[in-house]
């Protein structure tokens, strides 16, 4: 590391730490967002993010759009539902799955603008 870009100063700038006063995440809403942001860093779960965005499908649907077995699909929409980033829905013997909420869309959304950008 280039040493000019290191900080040899010890100074605490009283604005800073007193406009962040009681700003402060708790450790249960680090760990969840940071479980939120490790969840969407799955290339194979960002995909059927991405398939998702536009329409509900099911497990069939979204493995041949993936190019991946109906087993590997399973397991990673079991996970983003677990991380409350995908619902289901029962008709007849089919699951559908869908974006959980229209937070979803937007932090998807957010992060693609950023990287288009």
């Amino acid at each position: 590391m280039d040493n000019k870009y290191v900080c040899t100063q010890n100074v605490i700038h009283d604005e800073v730490i007193d406009k962040l006063k009681g700003k402060e995440l708790n450790e249960d809403k680090v760990n969840e967002l940071a479980n939120l942001f490790k969840c969407m860093g799955d290339p194979t779960r960002v995909k059927i993010l991405n398939i998702l965005m536009n329409t509900e499908a099911c497990v069939c649907d979204i493995a041949v759009l993936t190019n991946m077995t109906h087993s590997a699909i399973s397991h990673q929409l079991r996970v983003l539902k677990m991380s409350r980033l995908v619902k289901m829905r029962k008709s007849g013997k089919v699951v559908f799955y869908s974006l959980d909420d229209d937070h979803v869309k937007e932090i998807f959304n957010k992060g693609l603008n950023h990287i288009i950008e």
